[in-house]
């Protein structure tokens, strides 16, 4: 059975912001910029990825652990679009740039009040 995840405004966002990465690091291939276009796609790819991962952690330690990767993974995103923006100025497209400082409120958010609500033994 397939689960629905719409109602999670975390992977909501982690899905869309992957869409629109794939969508540039087309234009960016089109570029002949395939080094880039690869780590862009590979870190904001991965954000999602270890938030689904995090679906189903074994222990709320694990559930805060890939937080943190996907959270890590926000922040290379935003290095590897910075450079973008510096080096594809004609092709970049700026509503990149809020997507990554959304996913990480929400993430850390989430880290936090995991982290608060935790026992000693978790």
């Amino acid at each position: 059975m397939k689960k629905d995840f719409s109602n999670n405004p975390l992977i909501r966002h982690a899905v869309e912001f992957s869409i629109m990465v794939i969508d540039y690091t087309a234009i960016l291939e089109s570029n002949r910029k395939y080094v880039i276009a690869n780590q862009v796609l590979r870190s904001a790819t991965s954000i999602g990825a270890s938030v689904m991962e995090a679906q189903s952690a074994e222990s709320r330690a694990d559930f805060i652990h890939k937080l943190k990767i996907a959270d890590k993974e926000a922040h290379e995103t935003k290095y590897w679009l910075y450079l973008c923006e510096q080096t594809d100025r004609a092709n970049y497209r700026t509503e990149l740039n809020n997507k990554p400082d959304e996913i990480m409120r929400l993430l850390n958010s989430i880290i936090l009040s995991s982290k608060k609500t935790a026992t000693p033994n978790q």
